[in-house]
C-alpha cells in the first residue's frame, strides 16, 4: 500500500503565489462537500496573467455575480427561477443550482475583466506590481582603498 500526497487542492485555489501557509488553509477549506461545483480551471498566461475558468452552463450573466473583498475573489451563480416556464425534465443533466467558489489572490493581483461565451465565466487576472514592490538590482562598484604612506 502507497500513500501519495497529491498538491492538486493546494494549488487550485491559490492564484499568483506560493505561499505555503495560505495553500494549506485553503486546502483544508476546499475539503467542503459542494466545493466541486462547478467545475473550473485556473491558468497561467505568462508570467504576470492568469484566467479563472468557470463551467457556468445555463446561466446568464445576470445570474453570477463577480466580488473581490480583502484579497478574495468570490464567484456566485444564483439560481433562476423556473416557475414560470412550462417544463419537464425527461432527463435534466446540466445543473443549474447555486453555487459559491472564493479564490484567494496574492498581492498585487488585480481582476482586469469577466465574459460569459458558450457556457464558461472567463475572468482575467493580472499582476500589476508597483515599482516600489519591485527587486532592484543594486551594482557592486569596484573601488580600491587608498594606499597609505
Amino acid at each position: 500500500m502507497s500513500n501519495v500526497l497529491s498538491l492538486a487542492p493546494l494549488f487550485r485555489q491559490s492564484v499568483g503565489f506560493d505561499r505555503f501557509n495560505d495553500l494549506f488553509e485553503s486546502a483544508l477549506r476546499s475539503n467542503d462537500a459542494g466545493s466541486s461545483y462547478p467545475p473550473y480551471n485556473v491558468e497561467k498566461h505568462g508570467e504576470d496573467h492568469y484566467r479563472i475558468v468557470v463551467a457556468a452552463a445555463g446561466f446568464e450573466d445576470d445570474d453570477l455575480e463577480l466580488q473581490v473583498e480583502r484579497g478574495v475573489l468570490t464567484v456566485v451563480g444564483n439560481k433562476r427561477d423556473r416557475s414560470a416556464e412550462s417544463v419537464s425534465y425527461l432527463h435534466q443533466g446540466i445543473a443549474q443550482r447555486a453555487f459559491k467558489l472564493s479564490f484567494r489572490l496574492a498581492d498585487h493581483i488585480e481582476v482586469k475583466g469577466a465574459n460569459l461565451v458558450n457556457g464558461l465565466l472567463n475572468v482575467e487576472l493580472e499582476r500589476i506590481v508597483p515599482e516600489e514592490a519591485k527587486a532592484k538590482r543594486i551594482p557592486i562598484g569596484s573601488q580600491r582603498p587608498a594606499l597609505e604612506s
